[in-house]
């Protein structure tokens, strides 16, 4: 797989057995299904893409308002509306071009779903990983359950991982007392690394009105404000467990990611800043290969970390 570099830099990196061109990907459910942003970039400019978690059936999501401007951020409560596994497989993957890894994202109300759903999808063209969505924060049913309680986690990991040989990541929650005992079960089960972190619950009120910002009242507060919530949460598992972190919140420049990659993540996922540019996980790839280059590392991969803490 061809690199994309700064000046010779190598920014090809291996994150829990998927091999990237760069180590940045897009987050899911702020990418679509990769097809939507056909138009304003060459995915094969970045390291691949996160789709939007997947259900066995197709999904309808909450009624609106679901999205909310906030400061340094926004709130969302869509509830991982999607076409479904079956409709993803056969008319959204041909659309994605070759050699552009694809995780997908999988999500189910019960147990059992998450296995059915990687079996549906292991083995299938184009699908490079598995990331399990074990945390979304305003479902009212399975998501938040499973990625807070350690044992619930335990169980789900273990059947999703009983059910493929794909590589697989777990998305974790922040709304946890201890993200590094999180993390420690999905090692134990069988994970192949980690994402982190999920959007962080919460909710805005409308003044006027008196009355919550969306529909559902909680929702997931994502964008710039979460990032250092994140960058501790990474730090502090990457110091419990030994398989790859890939890191998630706030990003929205290079210096951002390479927060992430110096904290210990060995790859990113940029979530919220693709609304407001569909060119920024492109411009943040490149960001990172000249800041490895002007900081004398000759591969991108060197810096994941390396933070300086004596």
């Amino acid at each position: 797989m061809k690199a994309t570099s700064s000046d010779s830099v190598d920014t090809t990196t291996n994150l829990a057995g998927i091999e990237l061109r760069n180590p940045v990907l897009t987050a899911s459910g702020t990418f679509g299904y990769g097809t939507e942003f056909k138009a304003f970039m060459d995915l094969r400019r970045i390291g691949g893409f996160v789709a939007k978690s997947l259900t066995l059936q197709p999904r309808f999501g909450n009624p609106p308002p679901r999205i909310g401007e906030v400061r340094a951020g926004m709130l969302n409560a869509i509830s991982l509306e999607n076409v479904g596994v079956d409709a993803f497989i056969e008319t959204k993957l041909p659309e994605i071009p070759e050699g552009v890894p694809v995780i997908a994202s999988l999500f189910g109300t019960e147990i059992s779903d998450y296995g059915e759903v990687a079996k549906r999808l292991t083995g299938v063209p184009k699908i490079a990983g598995l990331e399990v969505n074990a945390s979304c924060p305003h479902v009212k049913s399975g998501g938040i359950e499973f990625g807070q309680n350690p044992v619930v986690l335990a169980e789900l990991v273990r059947c999703v991982r009983a059910a493929t040989d794909a590589p697989v990541l777990v998305k974790l929650s922040p709304n946890v007392t201890s993200i590094a005992e999180m993390a420690k079960v999905c090692e134990a089960e069988g994970a192949d690394g980690i994402s982190l972190i999920n959007a962080v619950q919460a909710m805005d009120v409308d003044v006027r009105t008196r009355r919550p910002v969306l529909k559902n009242i909680l929702g997931g507060f994502s964008g710039p404000a979460i990032l250092p919530i994140a960058l501790r949460m990474v730090w502090q598992a990457s110091q419990a467990v030994k398989i790859p972190i890939c890191g998630i919140g706030g990003i929205t420049e290079s210096d951002d990611a390479v927060k992430f990659l110096l904290c210990g993540a060995t790859a990113v996922q940029v979530g919220t800043a693709n609304y407001s540019n569909p060119m920024a996980a492109v411009e943040i790839a490149d960001g990172i290969a000249a800041y490895a280059r002007d900081a004398g590392f000759s591969r991108t991969a060197d810096l994941t970390g390396a933070l300086e803490t004596g």
